[in-house]
């Protein structure tokens, strides 16, 4: 085996690997090349820009060794051509070893510690097993967060601190006390430079998102009563700062929510919300922290008769996907870092990245169906339910048959939605054990309503029947 360039960050490969990673496939960190050209610097740019990777070259993508022919000085061109068209230059470990009678090079990257690295101009990033071309607000995104900070850090050109309202400043220093359960001494300038909400007494996005005196033209959002799907029988629209948009959009929708009584036995009867309050305002705090205040367009609110839908603006950063929010399988990045620190600090946000699994939460303990989470547009959005699933803890064969019945249909609305959802995901989302999902699925394919196409990692769900 030969090795052009060494370094102590990454350990020699030798043919037993090789075997295994053609048995996995390509993923997000191994690709497999027939030769060196063009399109593998395009790979290790998205590698550097994601979680590092390796190329391996001599492989055809159906996984076929053809080998390749590579001597010192070829090796040293190979890498001469990644230092000249990449910036920042990139300078992997290239490496060859001989598999079933071929040589194979393996080009190897680590994550770049500034981002984003390009190709010729051209930014990439690795999402699953592919290279994904990053668009203008992407390249933003990953240069912000390599310098640890955030677009509402920055300071707002077209506003000064004579546009906040130092009342509210004030009025947000009490709910801090409030929460700590000490008194703060400092005065509301010398808290706004603290917390870097002013920076030598310029106003930043974010202090003027979090404390705007009168009208503000980017935090627009929408709240409407539907009856139908184009009917508005009431509305609502702010333009303010976005913890009076909390508080109003709160009492908005509450203000449309349908009340039962629940009588116990006791002298007193029970209040009981169509939909739980906890719920809809941590989705509304999350939509005011996570919007993309960038966007043009504004936050959305529909309530419907038998759901509430909640969109905003700007879609998961970091290459989340909502499969990865419903698993807990990912690692929270804050899109707005200066207002989710200011929401902390009073409370209303408990823990960074938590907010899904929190509404997830309350949903099963109120008793209705889970939530749906989607990308949509440019955007993303959450529908909430008010139907019911296992209301009461009746015990009963007949209850239990009810609850399942509702679950299985449920899973298939869920399948629809997405054919590649995997069983521990619908576990988490319908708050069951994935032994009673394997049981749900069975019952389903024994009624010829579900089959499954293709293998465990890359097969996906159909839908048979009318539904």
């Amino acid at each position: 085996m030969l090795h052009f360039l060494i370094s102590d960050l990454f350990e020699s490969m030798n043919s037993k690997d090789i075997g295994i990673l053609l048995a996995e496939g390509e993923g997000l960190r191994v690709e497999f090349k027939s030769s060196f050209d063009n399109k593998v610097i395009e790979t290790l740019v998205a590698f550097a820009n994601t979680s590092g990777g390796s190329v391996l070259i001599g492989i055809s993508d159906d996984r076929k060794v053809s080998g390749v022919t590579i001597n010192h000085e070829s090796a040293q061109n190979w890498l001469n051509e990644i230092k000249n068209k990449t910036s920042p230059a990139l300078v992997p470990v290239v490496e060859s070893l001989e598999y079933d009678g071929r040589v194979v090079v393996i080009v190897t990257v680590t994550e770049y510690p500034i981002k984003p690295v390009s190709m010729r101009s051209k930014y990439f990033k690795r999402i699953a097993n592919a290279n994904h071309l990053m668009n203008t607000d992407e390249i933003a995104n990953e240069h912000l967060k390599t310098i640890n900070s955030s677009w509402d850090y920055y300071i707002d050109p077209g506003h000064g601190v004579d546009s906040i309202s130092l009342d509210k400043v004030r009025s947000y220093l009490s709910r801090i006390e409030q929460q700590t359960g000490s008194v703060l001494v400092s005065d509301p300038p010398e808290f706004l430079e603290k917390l870097e909400i002013t920076r030598k007494n310029q106003l930043t996005f974010g202090g003027y998102l979090l404390f705007v005196k009168d009208y503000c033209i980017i935090s627009d959002v929408q709240a409407g009563r539907f009856k139908g799907q184009t009917s508005i029988i009431d509305s609502l629209s702010l333009n303010t700062d976005l913890f009076t948009e909390v508080e109003e959009l709160s009492s908005f929708i509450k203000k449309h929510l349908m009340v039962e009584y629940i009588f116990t036995g006791a002298l007193q009867r029970t209040e009981r919300l169509d939909y739980p309050i906890d719920a809809i305002r941590e989705i509304i705090t999350n939509m005011v922290v996570h919007r993309d205040y960038r966007d043009s367009s504004g936050s959305i609110i529909k309530i419907f008769d038998e759901c509430i839908e909640f969109y905003n603006p700007g879609r998961l950063i970091g290459g989340i996907t909502v499969n990865d929010l419903l698993s807990g399988n990912y690692i929270s990045q804050c899109r707005n870092k200066l207002i989710a620190r200011a929401f902390k600090e009073t409370g209303m946000i408990e823990r960074y990245g938590s907010g899904i699994k929190r509404i997830l939460n309350i949903c099963k303990d109120y008793g209705i169906v889970p939530p749906v989470f989607e990308e949509v547009f440019n955007g993303f959005k959450v529908t909430l339910f008010k139907k019911r699933i296992n209301v009461t803890k009746d015990v009963t064969k007949d209850v239990t048959k009810d609850v399942t019945k509702e679950r299985r249909e449920f899973i298939l609305t869920l399948i629809n939605d997405n054919s590649e959802v995997t069983i521990s995901e619908l576990a988490a989302i319908c708050g069951v054990s994935t032994r009673s999902i394997i049981r749900d699925i069975e019952h389903l394919k024994t009624e010829k309503l579900l089959r499954r196409t293709g293998g465990r990692k890359s097969g996906y769900w159909v839908i048979m029947g009318d539904h």
